[in-house]
């Protein structure tokens, strides 16, 4: 029998590509499923990629038992939150629906271990402080949370009739990408904020919106802990190692554990630009929580993820980088 290999589920897209590529550097052997929905083939750097949805129980069965896998990375999501509120059945389908189908697949191929790519929608709003332990009661509020909670709760209960062990990580706000710019954030019609900034910043966007500026935080902007998308994926490689090491199941946050408002965001932004942005201020996005930060000392402690990358300039540069490249060489043309 062929070298064990690790499944990368969504390996084509942002967060997914960036653990696949440091798997890959690594000397690990990978394979990314990926529908190329939002992902993208340039993207794919290490390993075969195979084009399909994690849903398709008889293509993931086949390529669980050809590439001999015994340990899978769950990353494929739909991530937008007003397009859930919208669109919820989309996000039940894709992000809860084919979770549970790629589970069953795991279960009847014997995969032993399990990193899921959750999020800090699961908590919603937090009743008492916006820092959210991994105990904090969650209680999402918008279906794109409540879809990736549904998954989570699937993954410890196969976990407690089967021999799979799991790493369930909830992140909370990603930007930044590789800085050596081979890959970075490339999805078309982006809403995540620091991405958003860096296309304004390189010309792509004429305005920039401020979604809300009356919420209950210090200048009325939302507040979030905001992470490096190369400490984020070193998290799931770091969960992968717990796991190799015998590590029991277990849900982590993974954050710097402190927060940046939108407008301190766009602000930085605009210093390592280096001139101002055209910035307009719009009403509140239904299922948006004024603030999120992560209670980050635990998986510190149990993986021993150190974070190389906590600087706001140095996130907001990496980003601005990576749209200069794209304008030079639209991804598909790298």
């Amino acid at each position: 029998m062929s070298e064990p290999s690790i499944l990368i589920t969504g390996g084509a897209g942002y967060i997914g590509s960036h653990a696949a590529r440091q798997l890959g550097e690594s000397g690990r052997r990978i394979v990314t499923l990926d529908n190329l929905s939002t992902g993208f083939r340039e993207a794919v750097l290490y390993g075969d990629l195979i084009e399909g949805d994690t849903g398709d129980q008889e293509l993931v069965s086949h390529l669980l038992r050809d590439y001999n896998v015994d340990t899978v990375l769950h990353f494929a999501a739909h991530t937008i939150v007003p397009e859930s509120v919208e669109k919820p059945l989309k996000y039940y389908r894709n992000n809860t629906c084919n979770t549970r189908n790629l589970l069953e697949c795991c279960a009847d191929a014997g995969v032993r271990r399990f990193v899921f790519s959750s999020t800090a929608a699961v908590y919603g709003i937090p009743a008492d402080s916006p820092v959210c332990a991994e105990d904090t009661p969650t209680a999402p509020i918008n279906p794109y949370g409540a879809s990736k909670l549904m998954s989570e709760q699937m993954i410890r209960d196969l976990g407690k009739a089967s021999d799979m062990r799991h790493v369930i990580l909830r992140y909370f706000n990603v930007a930044g990408s590789d800085p050596e710019g081979r890959i970075g954030q490339s999805t078309k019609n982006a809403t995540l904020l620091i991405k958003v900034a860096a296309e304004a910043a390189v010309g792509k966007r004429d305005t920039l919106f401020i979604f809300g500026t009356d919420f209950p935080t210090p200048d009325g902007t939302g507040v979030r802990d905001y992470i490096h998308v190369e400490d984020l994926a070193m998290a799931h490689v770091d969960a992968l190692r717990y796991l190799e090491g015998g590590g029991d199941s277990t849900t982590l946050n993974v954050g710097y554990g402190h927060g940046y408002s939108v407008r301190e965001v766009l602000d930085t932004v605009q210093k390592v630009h280096g001139a101002p942005l055209h910035i307009v201020e719009r009403a509140r996005r239904a299922g948006d929580p004024p603030a999120l930060i992560a209670a980050a000392e635990r998986i510190r402690e149990t993986l021993g993820w150190t974070p190389r990358f906590d600087d706001l300039e140095a996130i907001a540069a990496h980003s601005i980088a990576w749209e200069r490249k794209l304008l030079d060489a639209p991804w598909g043309d790298i």
